[in-house]
């Protein structure tokens, strides 16, 4: 099987509910068999007595127990997946719909319990089954009852968990870790007070031969760096790849351009190389984890929901994986053998990327709110005082333009320079000092004088 494909099937399972269920049906494919063998050899042995067994059960009150195991998995199969499909509509209603394949599929403690679920159903069903008029299968009731009693105690977790995971809070938490995780792959090079080089595209010149997309449309995913590099060092030659990882690449599109002597290049193996999809997802797209951000921060100051704590939630991640990104290196990675050349070239995205994603379209739709543009205004400040100076220029201008709109969305003074406050907690947490005091408390006086 191809590279492409292998990832895009381990992408798929990831974030797939059933697949952790089927694995719990291969399980007791096996467990049910070795149990009853070892509860038939353990009567033989007379260390397990067939009447009174572990629990002293008889045939009347082992069917029951094991019946009411079997009722109550069942339900519990039942509300997870119905309640499960109702938070992806409100997740993806009220949050984005970009978090569901992201976060809400891929967590794997609801996929471990529905799985739990699965196989003490399917346990319990078979040792129902099996009991015949006069013999009570002790060691299976047995084992039934504590996968019963576990069931419950998972189901009762999985409530509080469930309550817990999709509140806002806990979700933008769970992307930032992602993002950050996301950013340590890919720029693994701390920046220096020095600005990166400049791109070298031109020195280049014309590439010696261009390999296009072919099969179908898609989003590129990932690429396998380490294959390409060896294909390059074999060859002798520099791969570039063309689009950015998260890039929609149409039909005989641009996908790769090769400098130097590439006749011993394949080119459906060297598209193999790369994992094109329906939708973005997070592992090589550092990028992705942002737009998510943005997109729960938009959505909560959009007038149908109305909910600006939460766009400061969002405010929070954003600020932490700024500070992260720009910590390191963000120039055009040039990927070199173990000999020190160049073979590969990956465009990822820059500084200034990264900041305008984080700020402007949150600025836009949220500069009329007061928390927000102190949240904003703290961040940008933080991050002037935190980051190299190189990183200085895309902030200062950030911050001009959020003083702008907050002059043309606060036409009081009062609200004004309340707005210009920097605040970590949007509105309250902050400390102002007389010089923040005096132009509310000015104008304060101005209209008491107007009053009277």
């Amino acid at each position: 099987m191809d590279w492409n494909r292998r990832y895009s099937l381990t992408s798929y399972l990831r974030s797939s509910l059933w697949t952790v269920p089927l694995i719990a049906v291969a399980i007791y494919a096996v467990v049910k068999p070795v149990t009853e063998m070892v509860g038939r050899w353990m009567i033989k042995q007379g260390t397990l007595d067939p009447k009174t067994g572990f629990l002293g059960l008889s045939m009347t009150g082992a069917r029951s127990l094991v019946g009411d195991i079997v009722s109550a998995d069942m339900a519990f199969l039942v509300f997870t997946f119905g309640s499960l499909l109702v938070a992806i509509q409100v997740a993806g209603g009220q949050y984005t719909p970009r978090i569901i394949a992201t976060t809400l599929l891929r967590d794997n403690i609801i996929r471990g319990i529905s799985g739990l679920f699965v196989f003490t159903l399917l346990f319990a069903n078979r040792t129902l089954g099996w009991m015949g008029e006069s013999e009570v299968h002790q060691l299976q009731v047995f084992i039934t009852a504590i996968f019963g009693f576990a069931s419950v105690v998972a189901f009762l977790f999985l409530i509080d968990y469930a309550a817990k995971f999709l509140r806002p809070v806990s979700l933008v938490a769970r992307v930032g870790e992602q993002g950050i995780a996301v950013i340590e792959s890919v720029y693994r090079a701390r920046t220096t007070d020095v600005p990166a080089p400049p791109e070298r595209d031109k020195e280049r010149g014309t590439p010696d031969r261009i390999v296009r997309q072919r099969g179908k449309s898609g989003i590129a995913l990932a690429v396998n760096l380490e294959m390409l590099v060896a294909k390059a060092r074999r060859a002798g030659i520099v791969i570039e790849f063309v689009p950015q990882v998260g890039d929609f690449v149409a039909v005989d599109e641009p996908l790769f351009y090769l400098y130097g002597n590439s006749s011993a290049i394949d080119d459906r193996r060297l598209c193999a190389l790369v994992a094109v999809g329906r939708e973005r997802t997070m592992e090589q797209d550092p990028m992705f984890a942002f737009r998510i951000l943005v997109d729960i921060a938009l959505k909560a100051l959009s007038a149908a929901i109305n909910d600006p704590t939460t766009a400061v939630l969002a405010i929070d991640q954003l600020h932490r994986l700024l500070r992260m990104v720009g910590k390191r290196s963000l120039h055009i990675e040039e990927i070199a053998d173990t000999s020190g050349r160049v073979r590969v070239i990956l465009r990822t995205p820059n500084w200034e990327d990264f900041v305008h994603i984080s700020f402007r379209e949150i600025r836009q739709c949220g500069a009329g709110s007061i928390q927000v543009a102190r949240r904003l205004r703290a961040a940008i400040e933080n991050l002037i005082q935190t980051l190299p100076e190189h990183r200085h220029d895309a902030l200062l201008v950030e911050l001009t333009l959020l003083d702008r709109a907050i002059v043309s969305k606060h036409p009081f003074q009062e609200d004004l320079a309340l707005a210009r406050i920097p605040d970590s907690q949007g509105l309250g947490g902050s400390r102002r000092n007389d010089e923040q005091l005096a132009l509310p408390e000015a104008s304060h006086a101005q209209a008491h004088n107007g009053h009277r």
